[in-house]
């Protein structure tokens, strides 16, 4: 059995101007079975940023599990994060040529390079 580690993943996407609004309103009421998926399969500290200038949604997470390609095929097969997804998808634009839909082979979201990371600790 693998020992559970933190692994940040940072993705982006656009959001269609004209749903930014529905798009906040939803998020403000997530579904309950959404979030317990995210529980269920390791993801924890998720956030997602709206930058209205470049219609740019931004989400960071942390993953807190020991397998993280089998986890995220397992929530992508979960029923409600599906509907979820065919809810959100239709407000956004994939930056991944080809790219359908979430839980697609083409990622819908965009994967960020992490350029510099501070975790505190203790001053010299």
């Amino acid at each position: 059995m693998s020992t559970p580690h933190t692994k940040r993943i940072c993705q982006i996407i656009k959001l269609k101007p004209e749903c930014a609004d529905a798009y906040k309103e939803v998020h403000r009421n997530v579904w309950p079975g959404v979030l317990n998926a995210l529980r269920r399969y390791h993801i924890v500290d998720y956030s997602i940023n709206h930058y209205p200038p470049l219609n740019l949604l931004i989400a960071n997470f942390k993953y807190t599990g020991s397998d993280f390609e089998k986890d995220m095929k397992a929530i992508g097969e979960d029923e409600e994060t599906q509907r979820w997804w065919r809810l959100t998808d239709s407000m956004q634009e994939s930056f991944n040529d080809g790219a359908s839909g979430s839980g697609k082979e083409i990622p819908w979201w965009t994967d960020v390079e992490e350029v510099f990371r501070f975790e505190g600790g203790s001053s010299a």
